[in-house]
């Protein structure tokens, strides 16, 4: 072997790759605004709901109104905790009335227990994710037109989720 030959071969060996690293710092560039906003906006749509846990000792002062929405495959069932069912909103060819449950809670249910500020939606197994939301949305605020002017009326904003009875 030659001493050039040699020469070379070490100095290919010295060579370190050199990392090419502008796309990647490009994609960051772009990639974190985005993911900031996004976060931003995320935070804004969240709903609180009032989960029952395990552990929880039931220890409820005994109120006029326990509402509770009962969301079965067929009806839509409002009821009073204490008193029994109020009123069965059944399904209809296009789905569960949402806007009958609406009216039914403005008009006869809110102006009865003008206070009562709580909800329990009892939900059946089965039921379509997006029902669920209709129904919350419908209990927790009122969106009516008033001289030409959307107004919203808050009706039961705490609202707790179970499992609906068998």
């Amino acid at each position: 072997m030659s001493l050039t030959a040699r020469a070379t071969r070490r100095h290919r060996r010295k060579d370190a790759a050199e990392l090419n690293i502008t796309a990647f710092m490009n994609l960051m560039v772009a990639l974190v605004p985005f993911l900031l906003i996004t976060a931003v906006f995320s935070r804004m749509t969240i709903l609180e709901l009032n989960l029952p846990s395990s552990t929880q000792v039931l220890t409820e002062t005994p109120q006029a109104l326990n509402l509770e929405i009962i969301v079965r495959d067929d009806v839509l069932q409002v009821a009073d905790r204490g008193t029994g069912l109020l009123r069965a909103i059944p399904k209809t060819a296009k789905g569960h009335d949402i806007a009958a449950l609406a009216t039914f809670l403005r008009e006869e249910v809110k102006p009865r227990f003008p206070d009562a500020t709580s909800v329990t939606i009892l939900i059946e197994p089965g039921i379509v994710y997006d029902t669920v939301v209709q129904v919350m949305d419908a209990v927790r605020v009122d969106t009516s037109v008033v001289s030409g002017r959307l107004v919203q009326t808050e009706l039961f904003p705490d609202i707790s989720i179970g499992d609906a009875p068998t």
